[in-house]
């Protein structure tokens, strides 16, 4: 995975395959995945046998409206997965210089490299900037975040802590959100996310994607959770709670958490290895 850029975690087959074990003997701690995932609702065949209907999307994208109180003005996709968009969000804008942090995950990066950007930490002037929020690895969340031509705010994080989205901005020109589904919800197998923001960046992202890009499975999955909202507030406080004991027990040896993202934690320690 590590020749491509986007080493992005998971790969239990080739940990397992270089040191041994099986899938089941190993504790994955590479991602930011919710360890108790939403229950899974039971299928029509339908949702397998046709192809996704576009009332389902649409259902899907108004009840993803509602749970994040996105402006009336910005535009929802729904996505296979933030993956799929950050990979085709460089192509909306001529390529020029994006600034990303250097202590973030490395998907944005290798997109617009990709794309023949050129990623800097601290760009001058730069053309476009992406900001994680609250950032993986660091858990760091940002208040202040300054426009570019294209701005994407990366909240694939962010709903262990909606007060803190910068959904509002969906509005200005040039911004677009990312939401994620697999994180917070715990199914990363699904392939669901979306973008939201900008109608026209939007509406070119959807044109890049082409039809029916999510499965009839996601979309049906998607809108129940998306309308659970005791589930979210519920997992909110079960998260944040496993994240305090786990700082407890790793204050013990000397080790203190950076940033405040209960999905995961980076821990600051003496000696790493």
């Amino acid at each position: 995975m590590a020749g491509n850029g986007r080493d992005h975690g998971g790969g239990l087959d080739a940990a397992a395959a270089q040191y041994g074990g099986a899938r089941s003997d190993w504790l994955d701690l590479s991602t930011g995945i919710n360890p108790q995932p939403y229950p899974v609702p039971s299928f029509a065949l339908n949702d397998w046998t046709a192809l996704p209907d576009h009332g389902a999307d649409a259902d899907l994208c108004a009840t993803a409206r509602h749970f994040w109180n996105v402006p009336a003005s910005a535009d929802v996709l729904a996505v296979p997965g933030c993956s799929s968009a950050i990979a085709q969000i460089p192509s909306l804008r001529p390529a020029g210089r994006v600034e990303i942090a250097l202590r973030t995950y490395n998907e944005h990066a290798a997109a617009f490299r990709f794309h023949g950007w050129d990623p800097q930490e601290d760009a001058k002037a730069p053309q476009a900037r992406v900001v994680v929020h609250p950032n993986n690895p660091t858990g760091a969340f940002q208040a202040q975040i300054a426009p570019a031509d294209l701005t994407i705010i990366d909240e694939s994080f962010c709903d262990i802590a909606p007060a803190q989205s910068h959904i509002a901005k969906a509005t200005l020109p040039g911004h677009i959100l990312l939401k994620s589904f697999g994180k917070f919800w715990g199914l990363a197998g699904l392939r669901l996310g979306f973008a939201i923001g900008d109608p026209e960046l939007i509406d070119a992202l959807r044109q890049r994607l082409g039809p029916w890009p999510v499965s009839g499975t996601a979309l049906r999955v998607g809108a129940v959770a998306l309308k659970d909202q005791d589930w979210a507030e519920q997992s909110r406080n079960s998260l944040a709670q496993d994240a305090t004991r786990l700082d407890q027990i790793m204050n013990k040896i000397g080790a203190r958490p950076m940033g405040d993202c209960p999905l995961f934690r980076t821990y600051d320690v003496a000696n790493a290895r």
